[in-house]
């Protein structure tokens, strides 16, 4: 079908684990509402904890597979969104996979041996939430999954592609080799600067990756701290 494929994302997926909590567990972890944080080794054991006490919610996210599930959904058509990040050999691997094909996503995980599947805990009280990450294996991707004929075969049949900034940290290489392929063929390639702190330690990755841009997304704050000693000027 002419859809098919039409728009690949690539980034760091991490398995939404959600669920209503109590202000015990809140208190056991020292969260705090209405914030984001990455994980600290004392936050790791939530995770499990979360999934066996509470009735939780697993969603696949993480910044840019969240955009291409939204964008599945509103394509209607299975298998017209793809998406390639790295995830683990574990049961939250597996999780994640399910849910994203009843999604109607074509994944392509690299599945790294040694790290967990990359989580964040979404813990309400309330009507109010706070999230903590843990990246793990969402940091482990390698450009070399990408060059496999399976998985480069989903860069070829794309229209459209879709890149969050965090992605940046992580595999810059794999972004330099789809943003290349992208102005060779005549493509769209898009990306989000995603967060202050990735415009101002990522610059130099940001600014190669740049010219290959045919739009780019971000607000305000993200774009002024962008803005600061690059060729825009302050």
């Amino acid at each position: 079908m002419a859809l098919e494929g039409i728009l690949l994302g690539m980034g760091n997926p991490l398995l939404d684990i959600s669920a209503v909590v109590d202000e015990d567990f809140l208190n056991k972890y020292g969260i705090k509402l209405n914030n984001a944080i990455l994980a600290e080794d004392k936050h790791l054991p939530m995770y499990e904890q979360m999934a066996s006490k509470y009735n939780v919610e697993y969603i696949a996210g993480g910044a840019t597979q969240n955009s291409i599930r939204v964008a599945q959904w509103m394509l209607q058509i299975p298998g017209a969104t793809s998406y390639i990040g790295c995830i683990g050999k574990d049961k939250f691997g597996k999780e994640m996979k399910k849910n994203s094909k009843i999604a109607g996503v074509n994944v392509h995980y690299y599945e790294d041996e040694t790290a967990p599947t990359g989580t964040c805990a979404v813990c309400v009280v309330g009507g109010e939430r706070s999230l903590v990450a843990n990246l793990s294996a969402a940091n482990c991707y390698k450009s070399e999954h990408l060059k496999r004929p399976e998985n480069w075969a989903l860069v070829e049949k794309a229209k459209y592609f879709y890149i969050a900034g965090f992605f940046l940290t992580v595999s810059p290489e794999s972004i330099q080799l789809v943003a290349e392929h992208a102005a060779a063929m005549k493509k769209i390639f898009t990306m989000n600067l995603s967060a202050p702190f990735i415009c101002e330690f990522s610059r130099d990755a940001q600014e190669k990756a740049l010219p290959y841009m045919d739009y780019v997304f971000g607000n305000e704050t993200e774009a002024q701290t962008f803005s600061k000693g690059s060729w825009l000027g302050d």
